[in-house]
Formats: C-alpha cells, structure tokens, sequence
C-alpha cells in the first residue's frame, strides 16, 4: 500500500494516528486502498492535517481547503466523469455521451480551449455508444498540453497509466506523490504535480486554470451493474477531471464552458432519471487539438496553426518498444 507509511509520519500525537489506523483498517475491510490528501495551500495555514479520501472516492479525493475537508473529485461544480456526467458551473448535473471516437469541445473562450477524446462501446439495446473521456487537449496562447489515459487490459494501480505532454514534448515525472515538473522560463506560468504515485496530477496555468484529473479503470462490478460488456482486451482507462477556471469571459462557450457564462440559461430536463444535454453536432471537433467545432471562441494563434495541417492525433504517440497503432497503448 503506498499510504503503509504515513501514519508514521503524522504530526498528529497518538490518538490522531490512532483514528487514522483504524479508518485504514475499515477501508482495507472493504477492500479499498485509501488516499491521502491535504491542503497545499499558504492561503489556508490552519487546514494542515492529511486526511483520508471518503469511502465514495478512496482513491480519487481532493482537499477543500476552505471547508478543510476531503471532497470527492467527481463532485464539485466543473467535474467531468463516470459516462460522461458533468457539473456545470452553475452546479447543476448533466450528462453529454457524444459518440466514441470523435473529439468535442468542453470549453471554447478567446485565449483558452479544451477538447476532449471519448472512447467507448456501442450498446445495441441503445440508441447512443456507452462512452468515457480518454484525454483532453488544453490550447492557450500559443501552448498545448494533452493528458491522456493509456489503453490497458489490465488494471494496475501501481502503474502509471498518464500520458503528459506540453508543446508536444512528453512530461516525465517520477513516480512519487508530489513530485513536480516546471516549464522553463519562456512559460514559467505551468506547472504540473502528481498527487499520488500514479495516474494523479494537478496542472495549474497561472490566471487561467487548474486541472485535477486521475485515471480509472471500469470495474468488473461497474460493468456488471451498468451493463457495459467490459472484458479482459481493454479495461477503458480514462480520465477523471475537475477544472476550476479563473478568467473565463461571458461569451466562452462549449458543452461545460457555456455553463459559466452569466447569460446561461439551462435547457436540461431536470426531471429526466439522466438529464442529457444535447446538440452534439455543435460541439463537435476534427481531432483533440482542432478548435474547429460550430460554437468555437477561440482565437487561433499563429504557433498553434503550424501544425493545423499535421492535424495532431492521439495516433503520433509511440512506444519505446517500438509498438504503435490507434489510440495509446504503451504500457509498462
């Protein structure tokens, strides 16, 4: 368990330690393996103590500093998981599914867009595919920055299942909760830090964004119980996100960013068992790094359109050993 050594390392005295084993103790009856987590920000000097991740998140969890209290990451206005469920900003739940394999839009504004890949499975019982976020592509001045989840079979928490690039270029971080990578002087306003050994990092853009995003498999019982069909080829790792946006501008649109405008006006059935947004035609886009979908925003800058005609894809990605093919599939 890569939390086995916490405890110890608790400034907490003997009786917060010992609550702390025996909440360890209750999650490990059920079969889960807890998380840590703690507020890592100077604004909120008091709220120091790591707590553990709620039992409805073990492993997906994120600090509220201002409450002091861990919070599940799927549960906060600006969330995107599950098959796609989203939290708009105005904190109101919804779902979109698009199609698998095709990319949309989730926010288009002037100087910031983010993409998005769907995977997935066609359900013939249903008239729309079963689908999953794969990775997202970020596009700001001139920057791009993609975060996928590797396709596997098998699902190993202990290996790392995050692709990261910056510019094109491959993020390595070392597998070490808190571990941080820098950009260099010229962009000195990204940063990217894990916050757990593996498949969990947080990416902040200074005055833009903060990006909070893990990578989960489909269970065995979240198959059997929604009946997705998931065998042992591919386990449809993807991404769990939450953003938080600082600078977003009245018209910014997309099928999350629209919900942070304040001319907003929601046309979701709230009433419906599973509130879909629709208009998926509008929020379509050519690949993950085209802002090219019907209610684009964003203002293409002349680095970012040198690689238009390239029409980068998630297909460039190849492994060290040499394996390439659709989608990634490098594995460790």
């Amino acid at each position: 368990m890569e939390d086995r050594s916490f405890v110890k390392k608790m400034k907490v005295g003997f009786w917060g330690r010992l609550i702390v084993i025996v909440c360890v103790w209750a999650y490990a009856t059920a079969g889960v393996l807890p998380r840590l987590v703690k507020c890592r920000s100077p604004l909120f000097p008091l709220c120091r103590l790591p707590l553990l991740c709620p039992l409805a998140c073990p492993r997906t969890c994120l600090m509220d500093c201002a409450l002091c209290r861990p919070v599940c990451n799927c549960n906060v206005p600006s969330a995107v998981c599950e098959d796609p469920r989203f939290i708009g900003g105005d904190g109101i739940t919804f779902y979109f599914h698009g199609r698998k394999d095709e990319d949309f839009c989730l926010v288009s504004d002037s100087n910031l867009h983010i993409n998005a890949h769907f995977i997935g499975k066609r359900n013939p019982n249903l008239k729309r595919d079963f689908t999953w976020v794969q990775s997202i592509g970020v596009m700001f001045d001139s920057h791009k920055i993609l975060v996928a989840a590797q396709k596997t079979s098998t699902w190993d928490q202990k290996a790392d299942h995050l692709v990261i690039s910056v510019d094109d270029n491959p993020v390595s971080l070392p597998t070490v909760a808190d571990s941080k990578w820098d950009s260099n002087n010229t962009m000195n306003e990204l940063s990217i830090s894990r916050t757990s050994d593996t498949n969990g990092v947080v990416i902040e853009v200074v005055d833009k964004l903060r990006i909070t995003t893990h990578v989960v498999p489909i269970t065995s019982q979240e198959s059997k119980v929604h009946g997705y069909d998931i065998n042992d080829d591919d386990c449809f790792a993807h991404l769990e996100v939450s953003f938080k946006f600082y600078n977003l501008s009245d018209v910014v649109d997309g099928v999350l960013g629209q919900t942070h405008s304040s001319t907003y006006e929601s046309k979701i059935k709230l009433s419906a068992v599973m509130p879909v947004m629709g208009g998926t035609h509008k929020y379509k886009t050519s690949s993950i790094f085209d802002p090219n979908c019907a209610v684009s925003r964003f203002h293409k800058s002349p680095v970012l359109m040198e690689n238009v005609g390239r029409k980068l894809t998630l297909q460039e990605f190849k492994c060290n050993g040499g394996r390439e093919g659709e989608g990634l599939v490098c594995k460790r």
